[in-house]
This record gives structure tokens, C-alpha cells and sequence, in this order.
């Protein structure tokens, strides 16, 4: 564990961390439902406009702060990393399975612990190697991958796996930086870099979409906030395996709304994966409960 997050950091930083993938599973099973009518430019660009709307208020209180802006390569960086992953995440959930769709995210934590531990040179404890190797073997029983062809849209969600895993590297790496203007560039870049493309090849939008497509800026907007806080409070290295626990939210989210049955494959990953996780937090809550009675 760093020497700047303490357990009860990790704690708080974990409740963060399932606020943003309730709200971002939310925004994906709307661009699952809607995102093969647009292409994937253009949802990201409807996105980062909906979001910059919804923070624009908070922009002009903090203004003050946006003239102390320092490590611009660092954000220029993070947000094309960010348009990437979101761009060939879009295209990806709109053309695979939701739950095949979320287990190619599992593979970002195995990949996020050992960056944190080479990059950030995070103290990576070796119940979490475990928890995390764990949930990629669960997940990959999950995701039954050899079924899956290799198309474009699998292709998409393997480039924003690794592009979402180098921005939330960047994302420690500017640790400390207000939230809003972290939220200014993400926000205000994706619309500059979607723009261009997003206009050049616009499909027109039906009045019956317009809510909704708004609504995924607003969800992942806020999804965004809480991503941040989770990243401002707790150590990658803990963080990352408890990614493991929107595979059953996406599950749900699949069945209900998208009539996708859960696989044999997919019940014996879950239940791996929750294992991974449930080991997870015993062991932080164990820290915890030795550090307060001073042992």
C-alpha cells in the first residue's frame, strides 16, 4: 500500500469506484441498445457535449482554479487515450454481447496492478496479485473467447481495453489535480477530437433518441466525478480488482433489458470473479480493523 492512501482511503475509494460502474453500465446498455443507428464518433461527441453542459456551471464557480493549470502534456495525453478507449468501447458494446463486451474490461485490472506496481511503484501486496489473477481467470471463463470471431468490433474493445488502461495510469499520474479541471479536459477534449469526424459523417437523430442518447453524456459524466474521487482516495493497485463486480451488474443489466441468457461459462467466471472480490475485501477489512486497534 502507497504511503498516501490509507485503509480506510482504500474503503471509500471502493464505494466511489461502484458508484461509477453503476452509472457507466447504465450509460452502456443505452449505447447497446441505440449505438449500431449512429456511428461511434458521434455518440462520443453527443457524450462530451451532454457532460461539458452538465459541468459548465461548476467551471464558472472554480474558474479561478483553471488558471493554474500545469502538466498540459499529461492531460493532452490522458484525454487522447480516453477518446480511443471510449470511441472503440462504443462501437465494441453496440456489436458484441453486453456481458462478452464487460469481460474484455476485466482484463484492464491484471494489467492496471502490474503498471501500478512497475509505473507508480505502488506497494502491490500479494493478496491482491491473487484476487486479481483470480478475476482474469474467472473472466476469461466468463467470456468463453475462443466462440468469439475476430471482427472489428472485438478488435475495438481490445484497443480500448489497453488505451483505458494507459488513461487511468495518466489519471495517477496527475493525482492531486482538481477534479474540475481533470473533468474540463476530459470533457471538453473528447468534443474537440470527435468533432471533426463525428460531423463529417452525422447521421440524423430521431426525436425518440434525443433523451436518451444526452442522458449517456449524463451518466458518464457523473460516472466520471466518481472515477475521479475512486482514484483520488485509493491505490490503483486496490481498485482494480474490484472492477470484477460489474460483471454481475452487466449481467443483470444483459438479462433483463437485452434477453441475453448467462452461458454455464459465464456463471462459473462470475462466481470465481466474486470470489476474487469477496477475498479482496476481507483482506483490506482485516488491515483496517489491525490498524485501528493499534496492533
Amino acid at each position: 500500500m502507497s504511503a498516501g492512501a490509507s485503509p480506510k482511503d482504500n474503503l471509500r475509494a471502493g464505494l466511489w469506484l461502484m458508484a461509477d460502474m453503476g452509472l457507466n453500465i447504465w450509460a452502456i446498455s443505452i449505447v447497446k441498445a441505440l449505438g449500431a443507428d449512429y456511428p461511434a464518433w458521434q455518440v462520443v461527441f453527443l457524450r462530451a457535449l451532454a457532460g461539458l453542459a452538465l459541468i459548465l456551471p461548476w467551471l464558472v464557480r472554480r474558474r479561478q482554479v483553471l488558471a493554474r493549470i500545469d502538466r498540459l502534456g499529461l492531460h493532452l495525453f490522458r484525454v487522447a487515450l480516453s477518446a480511443v478507449a471510449l470511441t472503440g468501447g462504443f462501437y465494441a458494446v453496440a456489436n458484441l454481447p453486453l456481458a462478452f463486451y464487460m469481460t474484455m474490461n476485466f482484463t484492464r485490472p491484471v494489467v492496471l496492478v502490474a503498471l501500478s506496481a512497475l509505473i507508480l511503484r505502488e506497494a502491490v501486496p500479494g493478496a491482491r496479485w491473487l484476487a486479481a489473477g483470480l478475476g482474469l481467470v474467472g473472466a476469461f471463463i466468463a467470456a468463453n473467447p475462443s466462440n468469439v470471431p475476430w471482427t472489428p468490433a472485438l478488435l475495438a474493445a481490445l484497443a480500448a481495453v489497453l488505451a483505458g488502461t494507459g488513461a487511468i495510469i495518466v489519471t495517477r499520474q496527475l493525482k492531486g489535480t482538481p477534479p474540475v479541471v481533470m473533468m474540463l479536459f476530459y470533457t471538453g477534449g473528447l468534443a474537440l477530437i470527435t468533432a471533426m469526424p463525428a460531423l463529417s459523417d452525422w447521421h440524423a437523430v430521431s426525436a425518440a433518441h434525443w433523451p436518451f442518447l444526452l442522458a449517456v453524456g449524463v451518466f458518464s459524466q457523473a460516472a466520471q466525478f466518481c472515477f475521479l474521487r475512486a482514484h483520488w482516495l485509493g491505490d490503483a493497485g486496490f481498485l482494480g480488482p474490484l472492477g470484477y463486480a460489474s460483471l454481475i451488474l452487466s449481467g443483470l443489466v444483459g438479462y433483463v433489458f437485452f434477453a441475453e441468457v448467462p452461458s454455464l461459462n459465464t456463471v462459473a467466471g462470475a462466481a470465481i470473479i466474486v470470489a476474487a472480490t469477496a477475498f479482496l475485501t476481507y483482506r483490506t477489512a482485516k488491515v483496517r480493523n489491525h490498524a485501528a486497534s493499534g496492533g
